[in-house]
């Protein structure tokens, strides 16, 4: 469905940081991206696959990046440990509660998550769809 998705960072070591700290519980890896001119970035992938995409960047225009009011990012989980563990690490570098983990019933049965803010406001979400995936057997949650 989607190629990408980016959002602004004011620092995009600290972001980098906390993105590597959520991200790699779920089985996501930092891709190394080849120096172009203009504004630097980050981007996480799944292993093997070129697509979907997820960046930061310092913004383009060279003004102060500003989180979206009624914007997530929704990131899925192999399980509910996995949120769990990328919760606990953002929060350690730098993000802010949003939501703590557990079951989000209304949403379907088995639907676990958590929502975290990262170091510029931006709204993230850490979900493991067990209404909809089934557990991943042999998924280990990175701490």
């Amino acid at each position: 469905m989607f190629s990408h998705i980016t959002v602004g960072c004011s620092d995009l070591d600290i972001s980098s940081r906390f993105y590597d700290a959520i991200l790699l519980p779920l089985g996501l890896v930092r891709r190394l991206v080849p120096p172009r001119p203009g504004r630097l970035w980050s981007c996480w992938i799944m292993p093997g696959a070129e697509l979907p995409r997820f960046y930061i960047y310092l913004p383009y225009d060279g003004r102060p990046c500003t989180s979206g009011n009624g914007s997530m990012v929704a990131f899925v989980a192999p399980n509910p440990e996995s949120v769990d563990a990328a919760y606990e690490n953002g929060i350690k570098e730098g993000g802010t509660d949003d939501g703590k983990p557990g079951p989000r019933d209304r949403y379907g049965a088995g639907y676990y998550g958590a929502y975290i803010r990262d170091p510029d406001g931006n709204k993230i979400h850490l979900v493991y769809r067990g209404d909809l995936l089934p557990r991943a057997p042999d998924a280990v949650a990175i701490k």
